[in-house]
């Protein structure tokens, strides 16, 4: 440690530019991570909100909400603490100045799927509806009346709640009969017992068995199959793990240079007795402390940045996978300076200098 930190003290420049990469790197590994972690609650949080364990579904919906139609007139004696009907329509709301993708989600009555609200009241009456914040941050307020396309219905905007989005979609909850009007229109009167799923709070719900032409479907896997959720998830989790790799690349080859540029003075301290191992320490430690420091800052830009962002970017910044993704990029970073380390083991004292 005594001779690594020593090093970089006199040769401030080299190791600048070092712990500068790894930063960046981090920098981009960090703000990455909080991209994913943003578009992942985009999707769910919704989902997220009801607190189910499983959804029941359709079987031939291909587990998606949207396709699914389930006869509510064929359960009967529900445990309705534990299990709610949901009926889900996805449309564009206008107010008179902003027009926004909505999914419209209808609640029976004393449903445990009712949201909380924060701002305004609930809705009580016909063609009234709760909003997620989403929307209020992107000018709609109380009060405001809202256009729908494919439908003559208007819908009333009472109250705010947070943490509402379906699919990115920012949600509206309202009751069943408003959706249906809304969803069905002249035909609401003939599907009033139609719903898109039955959600439970159970799990014993997935071990018995669902009712002919339905199928229950845990509810993590239920996301997993929201359009796009995993095909975005795993090709910004692939871009982190290759500046993993790329990072252990970036160190192997600066290391490499300066190890090259100093191997007179290896020979000159393995020739003075100085052994392997400890010089192998040194290496180690000495890229242990640059990307350390490099990591630390990276960090402290990406939540800077974080502060400047604008509320439309979806970054979510999630303590624990931080500190393990800083952690994999000091260890990746230390890997990398292996092939510096078998480079002065391979030395030869004589050889070094000029015997």
């Amino acid at each position: 440690m005594f001779l690594a930190w020593n090093e970089i003290k006199k040769n401030k420049l080299r190791f600048l530019l070092i712990t500068g990469v790894l930063m960046l790197v981090a920098y981009l590994v960090f703000f990455l991570s909080g991209l994913a972690t943003g578009l992942q609650s985009l999707n769910r949080e919704a989902v997220d909100k009801w607190g189910g364990t499983a959804i029941l579904l359709s079987q031939d919906a291909d587990k998606s909400l949207y396709q699914s139609a389930i006869d509510r007139t064929e359960f009967s004696n529900l445990d309705m603490e534990r299990t709610a009907f949901l009926s889900q329509f996805s449309t564009i709301a206008q107010n008179d100045e902003t027009k926004k993708n909505v999914s419209i989600f209808g609640i029976e009555e004393d449903s445990f799927l009712i949201p909380e609200v924060t701002e305004g009241v609930l809705y009580k009456g016909e063609n009234e509806v709760v909003a997620s914040d989403a929307l209020e941050e992107l000018g709609f307020k109380l009060g405001d009346e809202l256009s729908i396309s494919s439908s003559d219905e208007k819908l009333t905007i009472t109250g705010f709640t947070k943490n509402a989005r379906f699919n990115a979609a920012p949600v509206l909850y309202t009751t069943i009969e408003t959706l249906q009007h809304v969803k069905y229109g002249d035909r609401a009167e003939e599907n009033k017992n139609v719903r898109n799923a039955l959600i439970t709070k159970d799990e014993d719900a997935l071990s018995s068995d669902a009712p002919k032409a339905y199928e229950w479907v845990r509810m993590e896997i239920f996301v997993k199959n929201l359009p796009g959720y995993t095909e975005q998830n795993m090709t910004l989790t692939f871009m982190i793990y290759f500046l993993f790799v790329i990072s252990s690349v970036i160190v192997a080859i600066f290391l490499y240079v300066l190890t090259v540029q100093k191997i007179s003075m290896f020979g000159v301290m393995k020739a003075q007795g100085i052994s392997n191992s400890y010089l192998a320490r040194s290496v180690m430690a000495q890229t242990a402390i640059l990307a350390f420091i490099g990591t630390v800052v990276g960090l402290l830009l990406t939540l800077l940045t974080g502060v400047f962002l604008p509320a439309v970017v979806p970054v979510t910044f999630d303590a624990m996978q931080m500190i393990i993704y800083g952690a994999v990029l000091i260890v990746v970073a230390i890997a990398g300076a292996l092939f510096s380390v078998w480079t002065i083991v391979r030395i030869d004292p004589l050889k070094a200098i000029g015997g």
